[in-house]
């Protein structure tokens, strides 16, 4: 824990409790309280308290907002998975991001991270027991390699978490040792598809073994495809896990059969296009009614993607730019998008040159509606829909998690969320 956190953790508190409330938790005068905010120097001794009043705060704004359930949310990026189960009853209660730019992002459109709940940076360094009791985890953490080593052998040398070493120093180690100490009721966990081909599908193996015979829980998985919901192509592996047996199935998901098509995404030039107050005309001129210039690729970027094209073309590859129309459902958008747009160019017509989407298009095209402030550069708002889920998705996957959430709740003698209130 940094003096930088044990501050970010007075500020937050600071954002519900008045200086005299924070001095005598903390067994301290007000002009203490005072100091520490405007030196940054908080120091270590304060930090349990901090940590029990702002748990505080959550319980008791779970019990004002009446919450189905809680739940955590990890490696959140700009908070994607969080909107599907908020939409279906559920409430966050702690957040882990590690990006300055993407914790701008998330901070904007989720104001309670500054004052209702913890909103952490970096996992790795954040002990287990400091994570507050939830219902369910959330986590849509980066596929890293890792060896293989078999449980069984380290069970005989009297190391009772295989995972510690299967997998320690990957940041699927820190969704572990998070459900080991927590044990939610049920987690969700989002990767790219190649998770199940990674190293000859040792590394999913891994994960199964992890979840399954160490951690106990009852564990689903699929890969979907964005494009059901938006004009995406974008297969994701979605892994679901209970703490007891339940009668979920993912054939219980409703996956339309046919999605939109690429117009349904795109700034309207019939003067139909929404005045956004949080875009202004950064992305779109309504007097105009055309996407602002800077989008169009400039003749030299053009001609260089053309070229490229052309030389792997004749060499027999597959390699060059996605050019779509507005029928078109286009490839998965990259974190990378920002450099050139190869992946998904909109042709503007002949003897025009292609544009990029806009950031409000790429929102657009993940699922997010158009009230999501976007306040970060261009660059950093591309990095982040690309590296995003498609909302929908998520939304329809809470819809089918959620009542195998709630049984589970039921019959818990002592729901995490029960527990939580009556500590408070």
């Amino acid at each position: 824990m940094t003096m930088a956190t044990r501050h970010d953790l007075l500020l937050q508190a600071l954002q519900v409790y008045s200086q005299g409330e924070i001095a005598a938790r903390c067994g301290k005068d007000v002009r203490t309280i005072r100091r520490w905010k405007t030196d940054q120097s908080c120091p270590r001794i304060a930090e349990a308290a901090l940590r029990e009043m702002l748990h505080t705060s959550a319980r008791k704004a779970l019990a004002e907002s009446r919450a189905d359930f809680q739940f955590i949310d990890l490696f959140a990026g700009i908070g994607g998975i969080r909107r599907g189960f908020e939409a279906h009853g559920g409430q966050c209660v702690f957040t882990s991001e590690w990006n300055e730019f993407s914790k701008k992002t998330y901070r904007q459109n989720h104001p309670d991270a500054d004052h209702v709940h913890e909103f952490i940076g970096d996992i790795v360094s954040f002990a287990e027991d400091a994570v507050p009791p939830h219902d369910v985890l959330l986590a849509g953490f980066p596929c890293q390699p890792f060896s293989i080593a078999g449980v069984s052998k380290k069970n005989s040398l009297g190391r009772p978490h295989g995972f510690e070493c299967t997998t320690q120093g990957t940041l699927f180690y820190d969704v572990a040792r998070i459900i080991d100490a927590k044990r939610p009721v049920a987690f969700l966990l989002e990767n790219v598809k190649n998770l199940l081909s990674h190293d000859k599908g040792n590394t999913f193996r891994t994960i199964l073994e992890v979840l399954r015979d160490e951690l106990k829980y009852d564990v689903h998985y699929k890969v979907i495809d964005g494009q059901h919901f938006t004009p995406q192509h974008r297969e994701r592996i979605v892994i679901v896990g209970f703490r007891e047996e339940t009668e979920f199935s993912f054939d219980d998901l409703r996956l339309p059969a046919n999605g939109p098509h690429l117009a349904s995404i795109l700034h309207r030039t019939d003067g139909s296009e929404p005045v956004l107050p949080h875009d202004g005309e950064r992305f779109f001129d309504p007097v105009r009614r055309k996407v602002q210039p800077k989008y169009t690729l400039t003749p030299k970027l053009w001609a260089y993607l053309q070229a490229y094209a052309d030389k792997h073309r004749a060499a027999g590859n597959g390699f060059g730019f996605g050019l779509v129309t507005p029928a078109s459902v286009t490839r998965t958008l990259s974190a990378r998008y920002h450099k050139d747009g190869s992946e998904i160019l909109l042709a503007q017509g002949e003897g025009e040159r292609p544009r990029r989407l806009t950031p409000r298009e790429c929102a657009r095209l993940m699922g997010f509606p158009d009230d999501f402030v976007i306040p970060v550069s261009d660059t950093q708002a591309y990095r982040q829909f690309g590296n995003s889920v498609v909302v929908p998705v998520m939304h329809e996957v809470a819809r089918i998690m959620t009542p195998h959430v709630k049984a589970l709740l039921e019959e818990d003698r002592e729901p995490a969320s029960t527990e939580v209130l009556l500590r408070a």
